[in-house]
């Protein structure tokens, strides 16, 4: 429970924010309180991230005002966060690659023109021992795992002496044992005094550590609850504004037959680290087939080897097997136009979705027509098809955006992620692959998209699906392959898998184990 006698030590009172006609913040009032864990909890574009961007100095506010420890502050920058003993941790990771542990905290800070490491480096063993952090101040940064970094960052703002944590969506990319010692340690930061504000849209998570949670919907405060007082049901029915079911479906794979078969796939890099190793498996037809790892354990290339986009070992086999005739197609050499013009209707939703997915300066319907680029000039005579698409996308993903001709780099993370399943779920693919389809958005969309996964599948669709919420693979997937350090760890049997048993094969590698089925 909230502890040392509620004491508030940042009240937000009438904040609004304006991005050009877009209002962000719309008379918001927060209280956090001393020694409390707050979970901040919104739809995407409800204004959580600028809130809180309010707060650590990025953004300043059009109206309102910020007291901190009953004092009224001007934070315009984030040094002024950092005077106030205010530090956030972002979701992408402000840390220099190159540098070690030590010389990552010790970066920007004032005072000696020399840096004493072995100074610097005591403090942040104090730090570690008090908390339960575990930092390695001489490893460079580059040879770290997620987790490690994201320990880093918040080692980091400790040090420059935070009282008040802002931590935005930081399970994001962690196993269930890394986001358990996480808890553990916010936990023991909370005991301590500390403030910790979370933003997140994963409810079991919000249930689990925080003591309160706030609620923003589009862009206004909704009010606050004890989390022991509620659920994750009428969390999200605060979100929403309305009722939400919150069960996944996983019917029954109907007739499931091979659509993909790997066989022997490795992939080696440009610096002769090899990513994949020998990796076989089958993915159905009217199946959902789930891929589970720790972050850069090969998802990423497994999925680009299998569109077209990353070169493969010799030796490697990818076959498509024609659902119509079961002729066997080998793709490994094919790049996507090629394998499009084979007839195979490959869909894919890639990690990076204004890298690799979509143009930022184009508006909606010119990126629609980018999937149909290339067949013929019918398009590009006539767009009247791809805006009826981006219209159709944009009121079935609810994507918040002015209109359908806004450049879509001015969107949100989340409706950037809307447009793009939207348009790739659109091409009735008989293969559909999707990179973390669910990242940064929030519940409602994300059980829209499970159903659109589950409607491809009732087609004869073979779904594969790359996530990090293992909850979500154990209710979604019917089947879950699991990758560690580039290897094919085990098949799993989605009904019947436990989050444990997933866990544990995401981490420890055991050789000769695994069922390449």
């Amino acid at each position: 429970m909230i502890g040392l006698a509620q004491t508030p030590v940042v009240q937000m009172k009438g904040i609004t924010k304006r991005f050009g006609h877009v209002v962000a913040n719309s008379q918001v009032d927060l209280t956090v309180y001393q020694g409390e864990i707050l979970s901040l909890l919104g739809e995407n574009g409800s204004g959580k991230t600028t809130l809180m961007n309010m707060l650590s100095g990025i953004y300043f506010p059009d109206e309102g005002q910020i007291f901190v420890g009953g004092r009224e502050v001007t934070i315009a920058s984030p040094k002024d966060a950092f005077d106030l003993h205010i530090g956030m941790i972002h979701q992408h990771f402000k840390l220099v690659d190159v540098f070690t542990a030590v010389e990552n905290i010790a970066l920007g800070l004032e005072g000696k023109l020399v840096l004493d490491k072995r100074e610097v480096a005591a403090r942040v063993k104090e730090i570690c021992d008090k908390y339960g952090f575990d930092v390695d101040p001489n490893q460079k940064v580059y040879s770290m795992s997620v987790s490690q970094k994201q320990t880093l960052e918040i080692v980091k703002v400790l040090y420059r002496g935070a009282d008040i944590l802002i931590l935005d969506e930081p399970t994001a990319v962690l196993t269930p044992q890394e986001t358990d010692k996480l808890f553990a340690v916010l936990r023991n930061m909370k005991a301590d005094g500390k403030s910790v504000i979370i933003i997140t849209h994963k409810l079991h998570e919000v249930m689990s550590v925080s003591d309160r949670v706030a609620v923003l919907r589009k862009g206004e405060y909704i009010g606050d609850v004890p989390t022991a007082e509620t659920s994750p049901q009428e969390l999200t029915n605060m979100m929403v504004g309305r009722q939400v079911s919150l069960n996944i479906d996983r019917p029954a794979p109907k007739d499931p037959k091979p659509r993909l078969e790997v066989r022997g796939l490795n992939i080696t890099d440009s610096a002769g680290v090899r990513i994949l190793k020998d990796v076989s498996f089958t993915a159905n037809s009217g199946e959902i087939l789930g891929i589970a790892g720790i972050s850069g354990c090969g998802q990423k290339e497994l999925l680009e080897a299998i569109a077209g986009l990353q070169s493969v070992d010799k030796g490697s086999s990818i076959l498509y097997l024609d659902p119509a005739t079961g002729a066997q197609e080998q793709i490994i050499g094919q790049n996507p136009k090629k394998i499009r013009d084979m007839g195979i209707a490959l869909s894919f939703v890639p990690e990076d979705r204004l890298g690799m997915g979509l143009v930022g300066d184009m508006n909606i319907p010119a990126n629609m027509m980018l999937k149909t680029y290339g067949e013929g000039h019918g398009l590009l005579v006539n767009r009247k098809a791809p805006r009826d698409l981006a219209e159709e996308v944009v009121e079935q993903l609810e994507v918040v955006t002015p209109d359908v001709f806004t450049p879509v780099r001015k969107l949100s993370g989340g409706n950037v992620q809307k447009i793009l399943v939207g348009r790739e779920l659109a091409s009735h693919p008989s293969v559909l692959m999707t990179a973390y389809a669910v990242r940064g958005l929030d519940i409602n969309t994300s059980y829209a998209i499970y159903d659109l996964l589950n409607q491809q599948k009732a087609q004869g669709c073979a779904v594969i699906y790359v996530g990090e919420d293992l909850d979500v693979l154990l209710e979604l997937c019917d089947r879950i392959l699991v990758l560690c350090s580039g290897e094919v760890n085990g098949i799993l049997d989605g009904p019947s898998a436990t989050k444990e048993q997933v866990g544990l094969l995401m981490t420890n590698l055991q050789k000769g184990g695994a069922d390449h089925g």
